[in-house]
């Protein structure tokens, strides 16, 4: 039976552990609290603007296994995006990937950042420090195709993202093209743009880390899930013994 820790704005799963694997998925809901309207089609909260669609399935996955512990963002990224600094505009966002969010125009922006991104911030801090893992892996979901451009292509099954520090990301690289996979180097994303998380947490401390993003269509149901769970224990393992 796996531990679970819940607030309003985060979930932490599984037993943190000294020289672990600390799974971070800060866009792993679509929960809108009560008291929030964002004002958009309902339907919209299953769609990628609105969650990284399968990292909570595997990050509760890799929880089973002893050892490794994740902290899950408890509300959706169109309420609160985490993996954005607090001064980015984006962090509550107005607009994403074409869909206007009414319900962000004109709120008290630093309330909203108050009552989510500071505490999910402050517990990351908490658990690296406390209980410093031997690798933090940042995971991500991403889109086959944006809506907003419509013939660009993401041919990669996984990307891996850093700033500076790239040692997780050359191991991890090599390890899944073993396994005949396709890997983005900062695609579809850079991790020299979207690195709240690696500035503020493990690249200025100096921590070994894995920021990936694997592609939704792979792990929309529990039979890719299953299969990411297992393959990422395996090469978060791995990346973790070449690291140290």
């Amino acid at each position: 039976m796996q531990t679970t820790t819940e607030t309003e704005s985060y979930r932490i799963v599984g037993t943190p552990r000294f020289g672990g694997i600390l799974v971070v998925a800060d866009h792993a809901s679509n929960r809108v609290p009560g008291d929030i309207d964002l004002g958009i089609a309902p339907e919209l909260m299953d769609e990628h603007i609105a969650i990284d669609i399968g990292v909570a399935e595997i990050a509760e996955r890799m929880c089973a296994r002893p050892g490794t512990a994740a902290l899950l963002g408890n509300v959706s990224r169109l309420v609160c995006d985490t993996n954005r600094t607090v001064d980015d505009p984006a962090a509550i966002p107005e607009t994403s990937d074409g869909r206007a969010i009414p319900g962000n125009v004109g709120i008290d922006r630093e309330a909203r950042l108050a009552r989510f991104h500071h505490p999910f911030h402050d517990a990351l801090t908490a658990l690296l420090n406390e209980q410093p893992p031997q690798l933090t892996l940042i995971l991500h979901s991403f889109t086959p195709q944006m809506a907003t451009r419509p013939d660009e292509t993401r041919p990669w099954h996984c990307g891996v993202l850093y700033d500076v520090d790239d040692r997780g990301a050359r191991i991890a690289t090599r390890l899944f093209e073993e396994e005949g996979l396709v890997v983005g180097d900062q695609e579809p994303y850079s991790g020299k743009i979207y690195n709240a998380a690696i500035e503020r947490h493990v690249e200025s401390e100096g921590r070994p880390y894995l920021y990936l993003e694997i592609r939704q269509d792979l792990i929309s149901d529990e039979q890719g899930q299953a299969q990411w769970a297992e393959r990422l224990i395996r090469v978060c393992n791995q990346v973790a013994l070449e690291i140290a």
